[in-house]
């Protein structure tokens, strides 16, 4: 649970304790009615004190003291901690803008590219690509129900029909970007987005350590296989969750999004209707 909403939780339950037990305490000390007494803890705690309604017997007064010595603080842990938790819901919702900004910027770079070059090689991607052509009226339960799609697929890839050569020059040539986005603070918040980098790039070095990628054993195209088929896997969930928060946030990039599908065939750019 968020440290903020904890410390919330538990000013506010100590401070409705104290209203229940000063209310009913008053009403058998001092013989208020329920309305009196509760109006009566209220803006002693509040230190409002109007003074039209005041203790009497003793053990009305040492109430009324215990009231103020714990209720006073008891509200204001509520009303800063309330405070608090406002403004770290508001730091959190900022980081988590600029977080998809990074990984929107991924995919427009690398990641759309990569996800059409995988699935070009992936011999089951019929078995998913239907489900992968998002609609407009997409709600969350479709996503959610695509993800489970997902998780069934092998992500297995053809090793022998990849041009790996082009893939090696394309890893290279954004390889510095990767990096970037690896040195960004932002992303130690979405591990699974981490964990998808760290595997795009340990695929960019795995390859670049190979001088002739023509004439490589077949063990060693297996090993590769075996790192193409984790970038792959990660890059389809990673892609189908960005694609649901443009859903829900930015329909105007969503709808860009889906024209530029790589598992749509038929996508296009060019808007039609």
């Amino acid at each position: 649970m968020d440290p903020f909403k904890f410390r919330f939780l538990v000013f506010l339950f100590v401070f409705l304790a104290i209203i229940l037990s000063a209310t009913l305490g008053l009403m058998s000390f001092e013989r208020l009615s329920l309305m009196d007494a509760l109006y009566f803890t209220i803006v002693t705690i509040t230190t409002v004190g109007y003074g039209d309604i005041y203790p009497v017997t003793a053990p009305g007064k040492i109430l009324t003291l215990l009231i103020i010595i714990t209720g006073v603080g008891a509200f204001l842990g509520v009303v800063a901690n309330a405070t608090e938790m406002l403004l770290s819901q508001r730091e959190k919702k900022a980081r988590f803008e600029k977080l998809n900004m990074v990984i929107g910027t991924f995919f427009s770079k690398a990641g759309k590219e990569l996800l059409a070059d995988f699935s070009r090689v992936d011999p089951e991607v019929e078995t998913i690509r239907q489900s992968l052509v998002i609609k407009p009226e997409w709600s969350d339960r479709d996503f959610k129900n695509t993800g489970k799609v997902l998780e069934s697929h092998t992500y297995s890839v053809s090793i022998h029909k990849y041009d790996l050569e082009t893939l090696r020059s394309f890893l290279l040539k954004e390889r510095d970007f990767l990096l970037r986005l690896l040195e960004n603070p932002t992303l130690l918040e979405h591990e699974s987005f981490t964990q998808l980098l760290q595997a795009v790039f340990h695929l960019t070095e795995e390859l670049s350590y190979r001088e002739d990628l023509s004439q490589l054993p077949e063990a060693d195209r297996t090993h590769l296989s075996g790192d193409i088929k984790r970038c792959y896997r990660m890059l389809v969930q990673q892609w189908l969750d960005y694609m649901q928060y443009l859903k829900k946030n930015y329909p105007y990039l969503f709808s860009l999004a889906m024209r530029t599908n790589p598992f749509d065939e038929g996508a296009s750019p060019i808007v039609r209707e």
